[in-house]
């Protein structure tokens, strides 16, 4: 017996670092809420360093705009979709 598809809502998990200064981690985490269609949001750390992870459709748009933050990097974006089916990549 096949179990059946799961469809996401949300297919990419998005992970990265922003590195700047005067970051705010509530600022950040209210702007992607409001701007941004996706669930799981974690803007966590100090004035200097925050660690985003989110599920979206279009991490792009998050890349884009933490990169208007200050420097981005350790950045991860995983098909959550390809590992729900046992892919890899």
């Amino acid at each position: 017996m096949a179990l059946p598809e799961q469809t996401l809502e949300y297919r990419y998990d998005t992970q990265m670092l922003i590195e700047g200064e005067d970051l705010d981690e509530d600022e950040i985490f209210d702007y992607i809420t409001e701007h941004f269609d996706g669930d799981s949001l974690l803007a966590v750390g100090d004035e200097d360093l925050i660690k985003i992870h989110f599920h979206t459709n279009e991490p792009w748009k998050v890349l884009e705009y933490c990169r208007s933050l200050g420097e981005i990097y350790d950045i991860v974006v995983e098909d959550m979709d390809r590992q729900t089916r046992g892919l890899h990549g």
